[in-house]
């Protein structure tokens, strides 16, 4: 239906982009040439098991996925957006789960504020917002300096690494891995 259906009413209604990720979308088109009340109108007639809704900017701002996007007279602005919802909980320090586990979402925070195009002070906010998370969760706040610290170490250019994947069953998958890791 995209590469069909969806494609048609794009190409008609001269959208200059479209970006999709699982249910979300966003379409950037010039407001003289196009009118996304049509495009709404039409995505929601293609099927009748779809539901199209319709989040417009405001104070040429809009929320898509875990961004907020601001659009200035010279350039695009992006800030970490937060659904009201959202709630500090990560798996605590305490909880039974591996290590590797309890740690990704500390990492994936932590790759989210140095990987996106945020200003200083948004930088800033984000980390002390983590910092909150990691206490909360009962991590020491060093864990994140350990887990920036870790990520950036240079890999030797005569160091080749080989990558295996194991399922986690237990005791015996870390001490499998840890043998792996072992240099020889």
């Amino acid at each position: 239906m995209e590469n069909t259906l969806i494609y048609d009413v794009l190409w008609e209604t001269r959208v200059e982009g479209y970006f999709r990720y699982v249910n979300d979308i966003l379409i950037v088109y010039n407001a003289n040439l196009t009118d996304i009340n049509e495009i709404h109108n039409r995505f929601n007639s293609i099927s009748p098991d779809l539901n199209f809704t319709l989040e417009q900017k405001q104070a040429d701002a809009l929320n898509f996925l875990d961004l907020t996007i601001k659009r200035t007279a010279t350039k695009m602005i992006y800030n970490i957006y937060k659904k009201p919802t959202t709630s500090d909980n990560i798996s605590p320090s305490d909880s039974c789960h591996p290590s590797e586990q309890k740690l990704a979402a500390i990492q994936y925070f932590l790759n989210r504020i140095n990987t996106y195009d945020l200003g200083h002070a948004e930088k800033q906010k984000e980390t002390e917002i983590l910092k909150q998370t990691v206490y909360n969760n009962k991590f020491h706040t060093s864990i994140l300096s350990r887990i920036r610290n870790s990520r950036t170490k240079p890999d030797s250019e005569n160091q080749r690494r080989r990558w295996a994947k194991f399922t986690y069953v237990g005791k015996e998958t870390r001490r499998i891995t840890k043998l792996f890791k072992t240099p020889m």
